[in-house]
């Protein structure tokens, strides 16, 4: 393996040693004000004497941080670590599900989160026995939710500082919890040593070309610990560019002299599509110091990296990496040429190779493969799951990532393990399809999938978002039809498209990645539901999504007399048009609480039935006998 040579120390410590080289040093900058690096040091340190007493300096403790776009999170961070607790990042967009999930499995009984987050978290603490503090990180407008803590008030008491390993903390215990986005299924929890971060900062800082002059722009929804660590082992300023308007943080560059930019593939692609952009950047590219944008978490479009490296006049890098690796593994080096279409090069310290399918042997240069990864910023592990279980027989992770390598080691990615299907005995990329899809001028976005086929196991389907064009045209299921055959001429005959549909939008990831997950699954539902032939060119036209009404009821009336009504409005939605599946399940141990699930071809079918006046007139008969708590639901998980 590469050597890398990085600091033997805990993860907090990145921050203290830019506050020892540089204290007065510009570390964070917002539009509400600057933080130098020894301002967010002495603040870690009243947060971490905070968290040893409301711990007990029990190490380990389970702490959760929101990755806000704040310099608190910075404080924060480092502040928990410092005080001998783990990290629990906590994504503040995520639904209540998900808060509520990453919070219990994690075990946080500390919360550092801003008030709406905190409010959240209050109305959930029922579910969460272990939460015992929540602490407000930011003025709420209408004061401190009930039960929680204000950070003015909690940093009242004497701060600790901690030189060295404070509390003898081991570089190789667990500092943070990541969970992964969950696309698969629930979210898991990256278990991430101090050991794999710090290695990470260092790598990061060196593939970006990071130093001491170096200021970046975070463009970003959230503040990702990639950004932060690497700033401070390089002691570089960020500038925390919280308005989401791309063209708007050309402008915060440009005043900020920023050197790096660091944003989404999704804000990036409507940059490079905001019409304003050729006007503004020609001042932006004049006042900046700029040397590369840098994006990640997803593809970026070839065509949207050359408009802004054209407009911008710097290259438009890209890199890879997941939760899993700290996060980065590969990137492309913004001094050095990159074929586009790649993500670079292993950063220092780590080794790549590719993977068969099947033999789990490695492939020459060229070839497709899962991309396996090993080096310093390997994750410890997954929370709940045996110890090296993430580990194949040899000692590397595999990614889930299929791709190839060139001869001068560029990684190119192409699908995901999950997504790949084969038709017939070949082995058919989503992402290829939809890359020559969205070269086709009406095409605004796409989605493409693996779709049961009987004789031939899988075939491409396709959902397609059309571009709005001025003037009339054909209709769009014509449209879609001379997409589909352009696409087709350039496709393999294994790889033609069998199936199309217009779709509004395309789902995707939080990241920006498309949801392909989730578009295979409402497949399943629809040939599990429907039992018809499951592909048919062209079918699927315009169809809309399949939605489930779920209705919780607590009966507080007489029991018979509910059952009695309760059937009569069931027999009567299912002689309406739309209807598909109905069931009603009783709460095994509360025998008044029921659970109802009934399943429609679309929303404005079940609408029209619950409109009419027989349901209301049922639904008035069953008012006084029950308590319901309804809601529409889209599904995001079925199996066929």
């Amino acid at each position: 393996m590469p050597n890398l040579a990085h600091p033997d120390m805990t993860v907090d410590g990145l921050l203290r040693s830019a506050a020892v080289r540089d204290p007065e040093g510009l570390a964070v900058r917002t539009e509400h004000g600057a933080w130098t690096f020894g301002e967010l040091d002495a603040l870690a340190d009243r947060i971490a004497a905070f968290v040893r007493r409301e711990t007990g300096r029990r190490p380990g403790a389970r702490v959760g941080v929101a990755s806000v776009l704040d310099p608190v999170f910075a404080a924060a961070y480092h502040g928990v670590a410092r005080g001998g607790a783990t990290v629990v990042l906590i994504n503040p967009l995520i639904g209540d599900d998900g808060l509520r999930h990453v919070t219990a499995a994690a075990g946080v009984e500390l919360a550092l989160v801003p008030s709406a987050t905190a409010a959240r978290l209050a109305r959930l603490r029922g579910a969460l026995p272990a939460l015992e503090t929540v602490v407000v990180t930011d003025p709420a407008d209408d004061g401190v939710p009930a039960g929680c803590l204000p950070l003015g008030t909690v940093l009242d008491g004497p701060a600790e500082p901690a030189l060295g390993r404070p509390g003898g903390a081991d570089p190789d215990a667990v500092a943070c919890v990541q969970f992964t986005t969950g696309t698969t299924g629930l979210p898991k929890g990256v278990l991430l040593t101090h050991r794999n971060l710090v290695a990470n900062a260092r790598q990061t800082a060196l593939a970006h070309g990071l130093g001491p002059g170096s200021v970046t722009v975070n463009h970003l929804p959230l503040y990702h610990v990639m950004h932060l660590n690497s700033a401070l082992d390089a002691g570089a300023c960020q500038v925390l560019c919280q308005d989401p308007d791309p063209v708007t943080s050309l402008a915060v560059a440009a005043g900020t002299g920023a050197t790096h930019y660091y944003g989404l593939p999704a804000r990036l692609h409507r940059l490079a599509a905001d019409e304003r952009l050729p006007r503004t950047a020609p001042a932006a590219r004049g006042g900046t110091r700029l040397t590369a944008v840098l994006s990640g978490g997803s593809a970026l479009l070839p065509e949207a990296a050359r408009t802004l490296g054209d407009l911008l006049g710097v290259p438009v890098v890209q890199g890879y990496g997941m939760a899993e690796l700290s996060p980065l593994t590969h990137c492309q080096r913004p001094g050095r040429p990159h074929r586009p279409g790649t993500v670079g090069t292993p950063v220092p310290g780590t080794e790549c190779r590719l993977v068969d399918l099947a033999t789990r042997r490695p492939v020459e240069p060229g070839s497709l493969g899962e991309v396996q990864v090993t080096g310093p910023q390997l994750m410890a592990g997954y929370l709940g799951e045996q110890a090296g279980s993430h580990l194949g027989p040899d000692g590397w992770f595999s990614t889930g990532d299929i791709g190839s390598v060139d001869d001068d080691g560029a990684l190119r990615l192409v699908d995901r393990v999950d997504d790949i299907f084969k038709y017939d005995n070949e082995i058919v990329s989503p992402g290829r399809v939809e890359r020559v899809l969205a070269r086709d001028p009406r095409v605004a976005d796409c989605v493409v999938a693996g779709l049961r086929d009987p004789e031939h196991g899988r075939a491409a389907w396709a959902g397609v978002v059309l571009r709005e064009e001025p003037g009339a045209r054909a209709a769009d299921d014509e449209v879609l039809r001379r997409v589909v055959a352009r696409a087709n001429e350039q496709l393999a005959p294994f790889e033609h498209i069998r199936a199309a549909e217009v779709l509004s939008a395309v789902p995707r990831t939080p990241t920006g990645k498309p949801a392909r997950g989730r578009v295979r699954q409402t497949l399943a539902e629809r040939a599990a539901f429907r039992s018809r032939p499951a592909l048919r060119p062209f079918d699927l036209l315009q169809e809309q999504t399949m939605v489930t009404f779920v209705n919780k009821l607590t009966v507080h009336g007489d029991l018979d007399t509910f059952l009695a009504v309760k059937h009569k409005l069931t027999a009567y939605m299912a002689a309406q048009p739309g209807y598909v599946s109905h069931q009603v399940m009783r709460h095994a141990w509360h025998s008044n609480v029921y659970l109802e699930l009934a399943v429609w071809e679309d929303a404005d079918a079940h609408q029209k039935a619950v409109r009419s006046d027989e349901f209301q007139s049922l639904v008035k008969q069953l008012g006084p006998l029950a308590s319901p708590e309804p809601g529409l639901f889209e599904t995001v998980e079925a199996s066929a």
